[in-house]
């Protein structure tokens, strides 16, 4: 199976308050018991090329008040290494989610205790915690990369959520809880483990509004920064990002042990997989798993590819580009993870190569769905020893095909207000793309000022945004024609819903995070704030929701993070 080119969603994952969290304790420590690994002196381990210092693991454990399931943790030994994070040193608060607190179940003021922030800086263990490091393969920039891995990120463990606390069920969900940039890890190569405070902010700001905005994603609780110094193109400062998701298992997990013939072991994390968060692959009699022959991996394959297509659908449809989408960054819950040289389009220019490393271009906003595709292909082939019929491997990927334009349709019929079934919205949402293409348009601002004319604002804010009046006035006629029978109140109100006021465009990180670097992380609480409710007006802070100024242009992120 050779990735061939392929023609151009949203997994939400709800979880419950705690019903046995008493939210008025206090953290609890306790002595920590002997681990594994003691001052770097593993030694039988098959993934441990280096011995990260462990000699500042902590002595005390962190009672937090949460049931840790650590599902992960149990595949055993050729999935992962066990290791404590290292210390990141005389730690402070950068940003803080109350959403994702609330989410995990942690106490009210949980995000305002220094024993939490020295947990989640690696200078205290958390109990119940396994902490380790996961090792995978994948596909970089097109080419096989080989033995990767996480080589700055600590899982700490899987935190039971509502009725998984006392659910026996193993498919109950939970969330997983990763320290990004918590230290040297097997898989580190030539790296040094940490992530420094730039890098930190924009993916603990973005993972927040990505979900404010519906898109499935990984979830960021807090940043915590420190004045440990850190080597890039210059000397920055160390940071941790504490994410959250049901699951940081990728397409590079599965391609791992497919490419090293580890057969046994890939059929354990596909078995996993499917029992966890797939369950209906199991079952013969689902329609689902009756399309592909009741072959629960080809059903495995098939579910991921259209949760993938309903993602990147919605990527396209708000205008972000995620930069860096190599098979090894690819969820396999179809979540977007690893925020790194992303950008939200400011012009509307469909080639848009948002990440600086990307001298070919292959990750160019336009070429995201292909991509996407392009790496579920590479997933199957990891698969194929699993599904065992070439033929029905193809066959789970063809559904990426029809799930993507529709849901991407759907989409910006909404943007439009427009109904799912609207004829003429496919011809309508095409003009509409090349009007914007055509000028350069900023994309948030247009679909922002259209929605508001809908509400009721002059067309003049609309009109202003074109050069070629004529080319607007033409496409606005055909805009009307399609929508003169419908509800402008109700369309109005549905796009409103739909297109954002706020979204993280580059200019604005690159100020939190300039403000950041003096101590000053107001910039941080205020993007936090606005990001949270991208759809609402938020008087006073219409300079976030203007035209990015001119030096914003010059603005290059790259993967060195």
């Amino acid at each position: 199976m050779t990735p061939p080119k392929a023609p151009p969603g949203r997994l939400e994952w709800n979880v419950r308050d705690n019903p046995g969290m008493n939210t008025s304790a206090p953290f609890e420590t306790q002595t920590k018991p002997q681990s594994g690994i003691e001052n770097g002196t593993e030694t039988d381990n098959p993934h441990y090329p280096h011995h990260p210092d462990q000699s500042s693991a902590p002595e005390q454990e962190l009672n937090i008040g949460l049931t840790w399931r650590n599902g992960f943790a149990q595949l055993g030994s050729d999935f992962f290494t066990e290791l404590e994070p290292q210390s990141l040193p005389a730690p402070y608060w950068v940003g803080r989610s109350q959403s994702v607190a609330s989410e995990l179940g942690l106490p009210g003021k949980a995000l305002e205790s220094p024993e939490l922030l020295d947990a989640l800086s690696g200078n205290r263990r958390i109990v119940g915690t396994q902490p380790l490091a996961s090792v995978y393969s994948g596909h970089q920039f097109g080419q096989w990369a080989g033995q990767l891995g996480d080589g700055r990120a600590i899982l700490l463990g899987e935190a039971a959520i509502g009725e998984a606390v006392v659910a026996e069920d193993k498919r109950m969900q939970g969330l997983e809880v990763q320290l990004k940039g918590a230290g040297l890890t097997p898989y580190s190569r030539m790296g040094d483990g940490r992530a420094v405070l730039r890098s930190s902010i924009r993916e603990f700001l973005c993972s927040e509004a990505m979900h404010a905005l519906g898109i499935a994603t990984s979830r960021a609780l807090c940043v915590t920064g420190s004045d440990a110094r850190v080597r890039r193109e210059e000397i920055e400062t160390a940071a941790i990002v504490t994410r959250v998701a049901p699951s940081f298992i990728r397409f590079g997990h599965f391609e791992h042990f497919s490419y090293t013939g580890q057969n046994s072991q890939l059929k354990t994390l596909a078995d996993y997989v499917i029992e966890r968060y797939y369950p209906f692959a199991l079952d013969p009699l689902d329609k689902r798993a009756i399309r592909v022959k009741a072959n629960p991996y080809a059903a495995l394959l098939e579910a991921v590819s259209e949760r993938t297509a309903e993602m990147v659908a919605l990527w396209q449809s708000v205008g972000f580009c995620h930069g860096v989408m190599n098979t090894d960054n690819m969820s396999i819950l179809g979540l977007t993870i690893d925020y790194g040289p992303f950008q939200f389009l400011d012009a509307y220019v469909p080639g848009q190569i948002c990440n600086h490393s990307d001298t070919g271009g292959r990750y160019a906003f336009n070429k995201q769905p292909n991509i996407a595709y392009w790496n579920l292909y590479a997933l199957g082939q990891a698969l194929l020893p699993l599904i065992g019929e070439q033929e029905l491997t193809v066959a789970a990927l063809e559904s990426y095909k029809t799930v993507f334009p529709k849901a991407f349709e759907r989409r910006m019929c909404a943007k439009l207000g427009l109904p799912d079934d609207q004829a003429g919205s496919r011809e309508l949402i095409e003009a509409t793309l090349k009007l914007l293409a055509k000028e350069a348009v900023d994309y948030t601002i247009f679909w922002r000022r259209l929605s508001r004319h809908m509400a009721g604002d002059k067309l003049e804010t609309v009109h202003d945004l074109f050069l070629d009046r004529a080319a607007f006035d033409s496409w606005m006629l055909q805009y009307k024609e399609l929508t003169t029978h419908m509800s402008r109140g109700q369309m109005a109100d549905l796009m409103l819903k739909t297109n954002p006021k706020f979204v993280l465009r580059n200019h604005l990180g690159e100020q939190a995070i300039r403000l950041a670097k003096t101590k000053d992380f107001s910039g941080v609480e205020t993007l936090l704030k606005l990001l949270e409710t991208p759809f609402d007006e938020h008087p006073g802070f219409e300079a976030y929701a203007d035209f990015p100024p001119d030096w914003a242009a010059g603005i290059e992120i790259s993967c060195s993070s």
